[in-house]
């Protein structure tokens, strides 16, 4: 089965690895929702602005979210496309996973015969 990949390997890493961190992934979500400056964001952990500027960072880096400014602050937008597209490759490796399953039960069933 091959695999129609929208992201490089790179872009993939780069997903993956920003949404391992439950502080990050929960900025996603904030995000896709409503926009929040990083101020807003900052507030709702308890950790430091500059903590929360860097996973911003790490998140953006990422293409997971898009900041802009407005006035002194930076607001950000979370990308609901570039989370489809990482859906999109979960779902492609889901479907290689299932048809790899089916194929073992299939030979372990002709090996019961």
């Amino acid at each position: 089965m091959v695999v129609d990949i929208e992201l490089s390997d790179a872009e993939a890493n780069r997903i993956f690895r920003a949404l391992a961190d439950s502080t990050r992934r929960d900025i996603v979500r904030r995000t896709l929702t409503d926009e929040a400056t990083v101020s807003e964001l900052a507030a709702a952990y308890d950790m430091s602005f500059a903590a929360v500027q860097k996973h911003v960072a790490v998140l953006e880096g990422a293409g997971l979210v898009t900041k802009r400014p407005r006035g002194r602050e930076r607001v950000v937008h979370g990308d609901p496309e570039r989370i489809r597209r990482a859906q999109r490759l979960l779902g492609a490796f889901e479907e290689i996973w299932r048809a790899r399953v089916a194929r073992l039960d299939a030979l372990l069933a002709e090996l019961k015969e």
